[in-house]
């Protein structure tokens, strides 16, 4: 098994684990809120996209590895 390599500072680490707290944030207002803004199934589907990128960055500043850096892009922080 491969261990992940970090190529995050901790600067980056701290904005992807706030804004991934953020989103799951949001999912937990999508999921509480009684709106009739249209169909039940856009709703659900932004709550399950919501929490999926809320954790998927919770990740990435928990082992402080970025999957962007990693493919290669740099990125500005």
């Amino acid at each position: 098994m491969r261990r992940i390599k970090s190529n995050i500072d901790r600067r980056s680490r701290i904005a992807r684990g706030v804004s991934g707290l953020l989103f799951l944030v949001i999912a937990g207002v999508l999921a509480l809120v009684e709106a009739d803004w249209g169909a039940a199934w856009l709703r659900w589907t932004l709550c399950g996209l919501a929490l999926v990128f809320g954790g998927f960055q919770i990740f990435e500043a928990w082992v402080g590895w970025c999957v962007t850096r990693a493919l290669g892009f740099r990125t500005p922080m």
